[in-house]
């Protein structure tokens, strides 16, 4: 139990909560853009065609029975909604690791000025100074 207060205290849980639920929300907005504005237009131009009902039929309704299809056009939608999520989650994480560039830059040189040199590098400092005079 101690363990998992622990990891609830964390900073990157709540951050990873966060995240997951923009995700999940960006991705609803990104299947309404490809399902509402994009594929209707490009079927159009195809010749007034609805992805959405593609489909190869199995079986034909009869009575209570429902139809049975393979619905592929709304996998090719499905397809098309994860390469623009997959598209804008790169340009994102793109975007982020250029706008951390300076603060790593930072870091390292903290990290380089904190370290003390090693035993063999003030020796070689000392001789190297004492050449000079």
């Amino acid at each position: 139990m101690k363990e998992f207060k622990k990891f609830i205290n964390r900073g990157n849980v709540v951050d990873l909560a966060v995240g997951l639920i923009m995700a999940t929300y960006f991705g609803a907005i990104v299947k309404s853009l490809v399902n509402d504005v994009i594929m209707p237009p490009v079927g159009l131009l195809l010749g007034g065609i609805n992805f959405s009902a593609f489909k190869i039929v199995i079986q034909e309704a009869q009575g209570e029975t429902k139809e049975v299809a393979i619905l592929y056009g709304t996998f090719i939608n499905t397809i098309i909604t994860f390469l623009i999520v997959s598209f804008s989650i790169f340009i994102a994480v793109k975007m982020y690791n250029k706008a951390q560039e300076p603060f790593k830059k930072e870091e390292k040189e903290e990290e380089a000025k904190s370290i003390p040199p090693s035993k063999q590098e003030v020796l070689l400092t000392e001789i190297r100074d004492l050449l000079k005079k």
